[in-house]
């Protein structure tokens, strides 16, 4: 492997202006396409930390009491901005985590929708009124913000995920301290300055780079009142556990298992194409991605047959060469995969393609691993039970849709789950009777837009609230009802002006 002469630094935001931190501890970001270090990325230590959460607990406080009309103008700029500079952000992306160009602007497209929702903040904080539930007495309802609150965020989309939670988070009112995962950081810290160039004031967004020790410092705070984390489902349970016994209000997303179920009546040529879309589809690295197709016979051979055709068309290297998929994010995940694939075919899968024994568009050092296929997969293989995070689709045979719900319900996980069929009852029966949180009819990745939100069932989640949409603005919130009795009218003087908000 090559190292660069000269990593660049990265370092932590807070206050409105990058900050080094008191740590003299960091670590390697490489370009996963070339193997090369091209940063070193500052790790937090508790000062740090703390005094980040104390910048942003001195912000909420005026940031909390800034009218709702304040609120949105930041958002609809924030907006402006994003959208003129997601090409650069979708570049940091690619360069950092690998995915080619196409998919990190996509992934930046899609935090866009969350900003857009958050414009409405006006409208998603109203509450309820009712006059005269007694004599002369009103009852209404209000919501306010929590104070300091933070984010925890993972490798694999390091724009997208936290634009989930920021722009809601902010448009309540909240300040937030960013944890974006190490290995792919600078994405967060353009993300960061597009805020304040928006006129986000210093303190309401911090960003600290750290591992462990950030992490736990966040989940201890006293003044961090809620954690918002997606991530691997052992994690994202010790974050639940963790923030919940230190009085936090906690979302916790975590793995997945997502199936896909084909019946014998689908079209099986759309089928085989979502399954590579979403199997394949920034080198599997989704939380929503496809890893087990369930094929109802009789029409295994012949869908394995056209995925098998569609991924030998398939370009595998650099993302920034119009490849179709990336590498992996690190040699260790990579050799991790890798060890799947080994261990499927030795459990007794029939390995079709073998995604270790392709070419690469790319330099040898990069972390590469291409499609992979197992077909005849059992539910006591790994590369069913464990979440793999990879290129990796494992076929499953079942005798009849009883059987594929049986499979599908009996996983531990419930993040996401798709239907391929024709027939509508069938996809309405499906839709109710499975246990899992998202579901897709002739849809391969069934996530939803921002107005509605995202969250799995099972131990793909931990806490009750998911991610944006009206749960989002619920859980950054927290809820008053005040009952009023005004005896005597009052007068407010003549001002024959036109109100203005401000």
């Amino acid at each position: 492997m090559t190292t660069s002469s000269s990593p660049a630094r990265i370092t932590h935001w807070i206050d409105g202006k990058p900050f080094g931190g008191s740590s003299e501890r960091a670590g390697d970001v490489f370009d996963p396409a070339t193997g090369q270090v091209t940063g070193r990325v500052d790790l937090a230590d508790v000062a740090t930390v703390d005094l980040a959460v104390a910048g942003a607990a001195t912000a909420a406080e005026a940031w909390g009491e800034a009218s709702l009309a304040v609120r949105t103008r930041v958002l609809f700029r924030f907006r402006e901005l994003l959208d003129a500079h997601k090409g650069e952000v979708a570049a940091a992306i690619t360069a950092e985590h690998g995915k080619v160009l196409s998919d990190a602007e996509g992934e930046v497209t899609r935090g866009l929708e969350v900003v857009e929702f958050a414009c409405g903040i006006p409208h998603l904080l109203k509450g309820g009124y009712s006059e005269n539930v007694s004599t002369k007495v009103d009852v209404y309802s209000i919501r306010q913000p929590l104070g300091v609150v933070a984010v925890i965020s993972p490798f694999n989309f390091p724009a997208m995920v936290p634009l989930w939670f920021l722009p809601v988070a902010i448009a309540c009112g909240n300040a937030v301290v960013l944890k974006p995962s190490e290995k792919d950081p600078s994405a967060s810290l353009l993300v960061a300055r597009l805020w304040a160039e928006a006129g986000l004031p210093e303190g309401v967004l911090q960003v600290v780079h750290g591992d462990k020790v950030a992490v736990d410092r966040l989940l201890e705070h006293p003044d961090v009142a809620s954690v918002s984390f997606v991530g691997s489902t052992p994690i994202a349970r010790y974050v639940y556990e963790t923030g919940t016994r230190n009085g936090k209000r906690v979302q916790a997303l975590g793995g997945a298992k997502n199936h896909m179920v084909v019946l014998p009546d689908a079209d099986l040529d759309l089928a085989a194409d979502a399954a590579v879309n979403a199997g394949f589809g920034s080198a599997g690295e989704r939380c929503m991605a496809i890893s087990a197709l369930v094929a109802v016979e009789p029409v295994a051979d012949e869908l394995v047959a056209k995925i098998a055709e569609r991924v030998a068309t398939l370009r595998t290297g650099d993302g920034r060469r119009g490849c179709d998929m990336g590498p992996l994010v690190t040699k260790q995940h990579r050799d991790k995969v890798a060890g799947y694939v080994a261990a499927g075919s030795e459990a007794g899968a029939d390995l079709v393609v073998d995604g270790r024994e392709q070419e690469f568009d790319g330099a040898a050092e990069g972390f590469w691993l291409g499609p992979t296929l197992l077909d005849r997969v059992t539910p006591d293989m790994s590369v069913y039970t464990d979440e793999i995070f990879g290129p990796v689709l494992s076929v499953l045979r079942v005798a009849s849709y009883d059987e594929a719900l049986e499979l599908v319900n009996a996983n531990p996980y419930g993040n996401g789950t798709a239907i391929f069929t024709n027939d509508g009852g069938a996809a309405r029966r499906f839709q109710h009777e499975v246990q899992v949180g998202m579901i897709g009819v002739n849809v391969p990745i069934p996530v939803p837009m921002a107005y509605y939100s995202f969250g799995g069932w099972k131990s793909s989640l931990f806490g009750d609230s998911h991610a944006h949409g009206a749960e989002g603005v619920h859980f950054f919130t927290r809820g008053k009802v005040v009952t009023s009795r005004w005896l005597d009218p009052s007068h407010g003087g003549l001002n024959l002006g036109f109100p203005q908000n401000a």
